[in-house]
Order: structure tokens, then sequence, then C-alpha cells
């Protein structure tokens, strides 16, 4: 070696010559570091120096006021000005304008859908929907005549069960029944006549209510087949004679008709040994109709034509001991009979009847 060259390398000191530090010294002492601020970020506030716990403990104290000064995720300390560098809204696509999309709607009536635009819901007012004309529903003919049977009763009128109601809706004949019929009420209607096939085969049926009709004749076997009825209600309708009535029934009102004695079969009542109430008020009855069952509990006989009584009228004048104690509700006000001159007709009951006694 040139022993000038040597000499300038050794009077050169040390120190103006640092030895480098080898790369994987200076990677373990990153990762040293790194795990060192981990440790204290996990460690808390309570690893922090006094006066800087100190100071966040004050900030804290300061800001529970306002609940949205600090928003706490985690273990970080977000405020809202640092949202910028947790979320990039600027990355967002824009968001789409769905007014002009139609959602799909399940239709469940019969009216289309009708598509609203946003500005429209918002600005303009909706109109609000006028009340539909209540009428009554137009029928192809008489419904229960031939031409209409095809056409469903229940569709016409209302069925609740075994319950049938026909009210005030211009019917000119009993319309054909469901089978399981149990009440009948066809009120106010236009209907003349009840004819043998109107009621046949309803053995469940238990009371018709047929008031206020133009009912002038009743075949001789429209009801007598009748095994359950109970109730039958005919008034203000233009009866003149009675047909043969089934032995269970119970109730029976014929009141404001044009009923004659002559259209009431010789003891028509003494087979109907359920019978309690017999409503024959407003008629044209000129007698009191005879035999009457033991059941029969209340008989309305006002305002007819009746003039004179059998002596056996209610009572059994060969069996005095007899009494009648159920029927305590006779009516023969309105009819021209003097009962003070019937004593004996009268003397089973439990009370006397209402009418003129001099």
């Amino acid at each position: 070696m040139d022993k000038g060259l040597w000499m300038d390398a050794a009077v050169i000191p040390p120190s103006s010559h640092p030895i480098p530090t080898p790369r994987p010294l200076m990677r373990l002492s990153t990762l040293f570091l790194s795990l060192l601020a981990l440790v204290l970020r996990e460690a808390g506030p309570a690893s922090l120096p006094e006066k800087e716990r100190r100071r966040r403990e004050e900030q804290n104290h300061c800001g529970k006021g306002d609940p949205y000064s600090e928003l706490h995720v985690g273990s970080y300390m977000v405020s809202p000005d640092d949202y910028s560098e947790v979320i990039d809204l600027s990355s967002y696509e824009e968001l789409a304008d769905y007014g002009d999309q139609l959602a799909e709607v399940k239709v469940t009536s019969l009216a289309p859908p009708t598509r609203i635009s946003p500005t429209q819901s918002k600005m303009t007012p909706r109109t609000p929907l006028s009340n539909p004309t209540m009428t009554k529903p137009t029928l192809p003919g008489p419904l229960g005549s031939p031409a209409s049977h095809g056409l469903p009763t229940c569709l016409v009128c209302v069925c609740l069960g075994s319950s049938v109601y026909c009210d005030d809706i211009d019917l000119e004949n009993i319309p054909p029944l469901p089978r399981m019929t149990t009440y009948l009420y066809a009120r106010f209607n236009r209907i003349s006549r009840i004819r043998t096939r109107d009621f046949e085969g309803l053995t469940k049926l238990k009371r018709i209510d047929l008031t206020s009709n133009f009912i002038s004749s009743i075949d001789n076997d429209a009801l007598r087949l009748l095994p359950a009825l109970q109730d039958l209600i005919l008034p203000e309708n233009q009866l003149v004679a009675l047909p043969l009535l089934p032995s269970g029934i119970e109730f029976l009102d014929v009141r404001l008709n044009r009923l004659r004695s002559s259209g009431i079969q010789p003891e028509a009542f003494r087979a109907l040994e359920k019978l309690q109430f017999l409503y024959l008020a407003d008629n044209r009855l000129d007698s009191i109709p005879w035999p009457l069952p033991l059941s029969l509990r209340s008989l309305h006989l006002q305002n007819n034509m009746i003039e004179t009584m059998q002596t056996d009228a209610f009572c059994d004048p060969v069996e005095h001991r007899h009494t009648r104690r159920k029927l305590e509700d006779i009516r023969l006000d309105g009819n021209p009979i003097n009962l003070s001159l019937f004593p004996s007709a009268y003397f089973c009951l439990p009370r006397l009847p209402i009418g003129r006694f001099t």
C-alpha cells in the first residue's frame, strides 16, 4: 500500500465516519415502536401522562351537554370534523331518483292502481271520492220465476249463516232458498202467492217472516210439510184463508189481513199442540175459532166483526173443573160483542178477556 494514503486514513477521526446500521436491525426497531404504540393505545387514558389525562377529562366534562360533540366508536374518539377522514363521500355514486318508477302493487280491488309522481303527491291535493248512488239490484225478471232460477239467491239477498234476508228488494215470488236455510226474512216486497214448491225440501226452516207483502193465497200444502217450522209471521197482507199448518208451530201472526171465519178450516188449531201465540187481530172474523189448543197463552182477536160466542169457546161446559191457566191474554176489544152475555164461556180462565162488558 502507498504510504501516503495509509497516513491519510489513519488520521481521520472515527466519529466522522459512522458505521451504517444493518437493515434488519432497522426493521426490528420499527416493529418495536409500533407494538409500543399499540400497547399505549389499548391501555387507554390511564397510560397517558397525568397532565394530558386531566386535559381530556376536562374536555369530556365540558362536552356532556352536546351529545354530538364527540362520537365514541369503540375506543376511538371521532369528532364530526374528522368525518372526511373516516368516510370519503366523494367516492359514493350519486343517489338515484326513484320517483318515476312505479312500485310493485298487489291488486286487491277491481280499481286499477293510480300512478302518482312525487311532485303531484306533494303539491296536488287528492280529489275526494263522491258517495255512490245506492240503487236496488236489477233482476232479469221476477226472482223465483223459471227465468231467474239460475241467479243465486245470495247475490240478491243477504245470507248470514243459515239466515236469508231479502227485505225490500221488490221480490214478486219466494226466491230459491239454500237447503240449510233456517230463518227467512222477505219483508216489504211484492210477493202475491206462496206455492207448494217454494219451501220444498227445507227441513230446517224454523221461521218465515213475510210481513207487508201482497200475499192473497197460500197453497194448502206449502207449509204443512215443514217439520221444523215454529214461527209464521204474515201480517199486513191480503189473506182471506189459512192453509194447513204444521203441528210444531208455536207463533202465528196473521194480523191486518182480510181473513174471514170461513177461511179457517174447522178444528184447524186443535192439532197444534205447541201453539202459544195466536194473533188474528184486524181481520174480518165473525166468530172465535174453536177449539183452541191447551198450550195457548195469548189470543188476540181485537178489531174484527165478532158478535156472538159459543158457551164452550174457552171452557168445557161439561167438565167444570177444567182450568186454562196458561191462557191469560185474550183481547176482544174493538168487536161488537157484549162479553157480559156469555159468562159461562170464560169461567175457567185465570182472568177476564179484554173487551166490552156493557
